[in-house]
């Protein structure tokens, strides 16, 4: 027995119960602030951490500290300075100012399945489809929690047991991992390729109709492109195929382009031929994170009806805050303000602003001693849009070792996500918000003092 005491550490022999030091005094203040349970995990942990050699002269202090770690708020403010404009890693689309205040609206109580009028219950759907309908000329609209869930619930609801004829050169793959032949699979529709990779025309869909077929769809490869010897068939024909055997037309258009840009469809063509169309809200739309649903037609208005009362429905419905937002995304741009929608400014916005920005951040930093200078630049659409589309814009460099200032911007108040291009730790005005410059230029200054110690 000796033997074996002698081989445990002094230390672990002296470390106090984890029941004494939770009555102590000293730890009555953290009992008070974060419950018993916790404080005795926190000093549980922290005795531990002693036996392994850490440093126990100031125990409550270390104690205090977990417990703080284990509070402190996970999802941070960040300064997007890296010039991907719909940044997935960093939330996509940031929010206009009018969409967040709404969120405050849609916080408290509201009548979000309220008919004012007369008093009766009403349909959340019903705050947004008059919205969507007049801005996208459709004739029925639906929104669910993501472009993913859209997709996923017109296929269950329009074509469950039935084939739905697909180009393979359209059999994508968004983040995640997330496959349209698994989608196709979970929806319980029989998925039928037709055509190749790079050539599929409107008679090969033609030909794969039968009188098990339930619908033909359309998915717009948003995050690659295939170029070269290539051939993919017009809506327009698509559309002659669906109505001759009277099945439907879907089109998962992806990033849901409101205006042309580049070599995006728009919202509007699609709307022109299909009978249900399905888009993110959180892309080239400019809004919070949900699926949009538009129905064109006899068809295209039945097709919603079904979707709407399936009870996949109720599983991917659009919750209260998104939807506020949503709403307010769609005011703006029925009232011409599509302008302050951040999205629509930084795709849009000219150059020349950009330049002028990126000057002026160059001489505030150069009276603070940090060296920089001026490159031009291309700024990316991301977000799995627009993959080959390039936005000019002018970079400010900073002067010093470009992995170091990254990590040091990363790692400040708050945190700037800056890109590294040519060995140079670069930011890009265009995604920088209106308003945060003065905190970005404080954030660069602590992060290059930070690289000279």
């Amino acid at each position: 027995m000796s033997r074996l005491r002698d081989s445990v550490p002094l230390r672990a022999v002296s470390l106090p119960a984890v029941g004494t030091l939770v009555n102590e005094p000293a730890y009555a203040g953290l009992v008070k602030e974060y419950g018993r349970g916790r404080v005795v995990v926190a000093i549980r942990d922290q005795l531990d951490a002693e036996r392994g050699g850490s440093d126990g002269a100031d125990r409550v202090a270390a104690v205090e500290s977990r417990l703080r770690s284990l509070v402190a708020p996970r999802l941070r403010r960040v300064i997007n300075a890296t010039g991907v404009i719909l940044h997935t890693n960093l939330g996509r689309a940031p929010l206009s100012k009018a969409a967040v205040d709404a969120l405050a609206v849609a916080a408290g109580y509201s009548n979000l399945e309220l008919d004012l009028e007369t008093g009766k219950r009403g349909e959340r759907a019903a705050l947004v489809s008059g919205l969507l309908t007049a801005l996208f000329g459709c004739d029925a609209a639906l929104a669910v929690n993501n472009n993913a869930a859209a997709v996923l619930l017109a296929l269950t609801a329009l074509a469950k047991g039935k084939d739905v004829v697909v180009s393979r050169g359209q059999l994508v793959e968004i983040g995640g991992s997330f496959r349209m032949p698994d989608v196709m699979r979970l929806s319980g529709a029989r998925m039928v390729e037709v055509g190749t990779t790079n050539r599929t025309r409107a008679r090969d869909y033609e030909e794969a109709v039968t009188p098990k077929t339930g619908a033909l769809l359309r998915v717009h490869t948003s995050n690659f492109r295939v170029t070269g010897f290539t051939e993919s068939a017009p809506l327009a024909e698509l559309a002659e195929v669906a109505r001759r055997h009277g099945v439907l037309l879907i089109d998962d258009l992806g990033s849901g382009a409101a205006e042309p840009i580049g070599d995006e469809p728009t919202v509007a063509e699609s709307v022109a031929h299909c009978d249900v169309v399905t888009f993110s809200g959180d892309k080239l739309l400019g809004g919070p994170q949900a699926g949009i649903v538009l129905g064109r037609g006899e068809r295209g208005v039945e097709a919603v009806k079904r979707m709407s009362r399936h009870p996949l429905a109720r599983a991917v419905r659009i919750d209260k805050l998104t939807l506020a937002a949503l709403e307010a995304t769609l005011r703006q741009r029925l009232t011409e303000r599509a302008g302050e929608i951040p999205v629509e400014r930084m795709l849009r916005g000219p150059v020349e602003e950009v330049r002028r920005r990126a000057a002026l951040w160059s001489v505030k930093l150069a009276e603070r001693g940090v060296e920089t200078r001026l490159v031009e630049g291309t700024s990316a659409v991301g977000g799995g849009s627009l993959p080959e589309h390039g936005v000019a814009t002018r970079l400010l460099a900073i002067k010093g070792p470009a992995s170091r200032l990254s990590a040091a911007l990363r790692r400040g108040e708050p945190p700037v996500i800056a890109r590294i291009e040519d060995d140079e730790c670069c930011l890009d005005p265009r995604t920088v918000l209106v308003g945060e410059d003065e905190m970005l230029i404080d954030a660069v200054e602590a992060a290059a003092n930070t690289v000279k110690r």
